[in-house]
C-alpha cells in the first residue's frame, strides 16, 4: 500500500468513529443517530413489544409469535434500550389483521391457470413514543411473497412467513425509529 492509501484509510477510519457517536439536539429534545438508521432521544431508555395476536380469518400457529419475537430481536440488537414487558419509553403493540393467499399470476396457455400465489400478511401498529409524542402512529403495514402455484401452501409457510415477517420488522422498526 502507498502512504496515501494508508492515509486515506487511516483517516476514513478515524471519521467513521468519530461520528458513530453523533448527536443532534433539536430543541430540548437531544437525538442519538448511528449507523442502522436509528434516531432514538436520548432520553429514551426502554422498549416494549406486546404480542401480536392472529385476528386474520385464516391462522398460521406460528406467525403471533415469530413476527412478536423478531420485533423484540430488532429493538434489542438495533437499539440501546433495554426491553421492558409493558410501558416502555417506546411500546410497539398490534395484531394480524389478514393473512390470505391468492393467485398472483395467470398462464394464457393453460386457459388461465394460476402460475403463482401470493401470501399476505398484514399487520396493524400502535406504536406509542413516550418521550416525543409527535412520532406516535396507529397505521396498517403489509407484505407479501410469490410461490409456485404448483406448491401447497402448507409446503412452503414457514419460509414465507420468516421472508415476510423480516420485511415487516423492517418497516415497522423504521416507522419507529427513523424520524426522517
Amino acid at each position: 500500500m502507498t502512504k496515501n492509501k494508508i492515509f486515506i484509510t487511516t483517516l476514513l477510519t478515524a471519521v467513521l468513529l468519530l461520528l458513530g457517536g453523533c448527536t443532534i439536539r433539536i430543541g430540548k429534545a437531544t437525538f442519538g443517530y448511528t449507523f442502522t438508521g436509528a434516531s432514538i432521544s436520548d432520553n429514551a431508555r426502554t422498549f416494549s413489544v406486546a404480542y401480536f395476536p392472529n385476528n386474520a380469518s385464516m391462522v398460521a400457529p406460528i406467525l403471533s409469535s415469530t413476527l412478536t419475537d423478531a420485533m423484540r430481536e430488532r429493538f434489542e440488537r438495533q437499539t440501546r434500550l433495554s426491553q421492558v414487558q409493558e410501558g416502555g419509553d417506546l411500546a410497539v403493540e398490534g395484531e394480524i389483521t389478514n393473512y390470505v393467499s391468492a393467485p398472483s399470476s395467470y398462464s394464457s396457455a393453460d386457459g388461465g391457470v394460476a402460475e403463482t400465489n401470493r401470501l399476505t400478511i398484514t399487520v396493524q401498529v400502535r406504536f406509542t413514543n413516550a418521550i416525543e409524542p409527535q412520532w406516535n402512529y396507529n397505521k396498517s403495514f403489509s407484505a407479501y411473497r410469490d410461490y409456485s402455484a404448483s406448491q401447497l401452501l402448507q409446503e412452503v409457510e414457514g419460509t414465507l412467513i420468516q421472508e415476510i415477517v423480516g420485511d415487516l420488522v423492517d418497516d415497522i422498526f423504521n416507522a419507529c425509529v427513523s424520524n426522517w
